[in-house]
């Protein structure tokens, strides 16, 4: 079976930055808001934190709903799983998402400070320091023949673009600018000599970009 290298519901501002300057334990995402950037898939019917009936259906439930789909195991950056840098200096940080995380899968944080793996919920934390590739091979075994989600953030999303690693993308492009932070992409057209692209706009202001390998 194909195992493909996904990135799902990632999110960027109008001026390609998927997230602001200055993280902190606070703010996440730094001075980005990310009330604007995140607010199609949270009116969504499916988005998985509602607490009330309703939500809009369409593309955007669509791309919500696929976030999921025959994923086995996700990779992300250390500053994806949190706001610190350098050595642990303790390990009672378990990342910004609490005891339940929204992953229901292994998931392997690229990092060149390695600590113990854990478990909270479902959910399988390992730190790993490797390449791209490297960390692939292992998040593909970890997957079981399910395919590998590419969480982010934008410089570990870039690392495997330029590793060639990545098979399929879907970005979501909000209307906010941000003017700095950490960059996916200048223009996404710096993609399309190795990615076939569909452009889609949505009714609650966000445009959709899917990518898939040529």
């Amino acid at each position: 079976m194909n195992q493909l290298l996904r990135v799902q519901n990632f999110n960027v501002s109008s001026d390609g930055y998927g997230a602001g300057e200055h993280q902190s334990l606070e703010r996440p995402f730094g001075h980005a808001d990310p009330g604007d950037m995140f607010a199609w898939a949270g009116a969504t019917a499916s988005w998985p934190m509602r607490s009330e009936p309703g939500g809009s259906r369409g593309l955007d439930d669509y791309f919500t709903r696929d976030f999921t789909r025959n994923i086995g195991a996700e990779i992300m950056g250390r500053n994806k799983f949190g706001p610190q840098h350098g050595p642990w200096q303790d390990h009672e940080w378990q990342g910004w998402w609490g005891e339940e995380p929204p992953f229901r899968t292994p998931v392997f944080v690229m990092t060149h400070h390695e600590r113990p793996s854990f478990t909270l919920s479902d959910t399988t934390f390992h730190f790993v320091d490797g390449d791209p590739a490297s960390v692939l091979e292992q998040a593909r075994d970890a997957a079981q023949g399910k395919d590998v989600r590419l969480g982010g953030g934008a410089t570990t999303i870039r690392q495997f673009l330029e590793a060639d690693l990545v098979d399929t993308m879907h970005v979501a492009v909000s209307q906010v600018k941000l003017g700095s932070g950490v960059r996916l992409w200048e223009s996404p057209d710096e993609l399309l000599d190795r990615f076939h692209q569909d452009v889609v706009p949505s009714p609650s202001g966000v445009t959709h970009h899917l990518f898939w390998r040529r």
